[in-house]
């Protein structure tokens, strides 16, 4: 062969070594050596790399179990603090229907609603107070608008027809209102 040639086939040509024949197996010992070192560095990120890829979907699984769970955990916690309110219903109905004190079974209810409100204040509902404030699109559902003699109720809530509520000061519905006009 050319020794041109093979100066410009080998590696040694990029370090400007001459190469002879020794230097030639020499040259190709330390290729070969390179290539085992780069072929283990590949296993090596590609085990790296699955064992990342399974802890990554073994993640993913317990994320959606955890998930569910505490959904259905939630909702177990807020029907526990209204079965007490269930059970005063169940006792209202039983009282409605063996007195004729009208006075006695309004108190009565108003006393379960009271309770109702109150467990539900308890688990972060707050009602969103609409009466008499600007008209906001974020909070508020316009059913209708009227006309009112009083300049300063025009674009004010004059009606609320259904409240609105906050969950953990999150809208969760809007109240639908009377706008003035």
């Amino acid at each position: 062969m050319d020794s041109n040639k093979l100066k410009e086939e080998s590696p040694a040509a990029d370090l400007n070594i001459p190469v002879d024949q020794n230097n030639k197996e020499q040259l190709n010992g330390i290729e070969t050596n390179e290539i085992k070192k780069l072929e283990e560095e590949l296993a090596d990120q590609k085990d790296k790399y699955l064992r990342l890829l399974a802890e990554f979907d073994n993640f993913k699984r317990r994320s959606a179990r955890e998930n569910m769970e505490i959904r259905q955990t939630a909702g177990k916690e807020i029907i526990t603090t209204l079965l007490d309110v269930i059970d005063d219903c169940d006792r209202a109905e039983k009282q409605m229907q063996t007195t004729d004190d009208v006075q006695q079974i309004k108190e009565g209810v108003q006393l379960v609603f009271n309770k109702l409100r109150n467990t539900l204040q308890a688990t972060g509902l707050k009602a969103m107070d609409s009466m008499n404030t600007e008209f906001d699109v974020h909070k508020h559902e316009a059913i209708t608008e009227i006309p009112v003699d009083d300049t300063d109720k025009k674009g004010k809530v004059v009606d609320e027809i259904v409240k609105g509520y906050y969950l953990n000061d999150k809208l969760i519905r809007f109240a639908k209102v009377v706008v003035g006009k």
